[in-house]
């Protein structure tokens, strides 16, 4: 006796996969601070939290390639 499949071919890849594909569409975030946080959003289908610090005037999340860029005037203050 054969066990049926569990998936058919038809179906829809999952959630997760058609929204880490759908970030390369994603405008660039704009933030005031040099720190920002990012957790791929989307609750339980984003990542673990991170903390990324922008040097320059952007920076990309390595889970979720989610592009932030600070305010033109922004960050420029002593932050700790």
């Amino acid at each position: 006796m054969q066990r049926p499949h569990r998936y058919h071919a038809q179906q829809q890849p999952p959630a997760r996969t058609r929204i880490m594909a759908d970030t390369d569409t994603l405008a660039p975030i704009m933030v005031d601070d040099r720190t920002v946080a990012c957790d791929g959003g989307d609750g339980p289908l984003g990542h673990p939290r991170v903390f990324l610090r922008i040097e320059d005037h952007d920076v990309t999340c390595p889970y979720c390639s989610r592009h932030y860029v600070l305010r033109e005037g922004a960050g420029g203050g002593s932050e700790h």
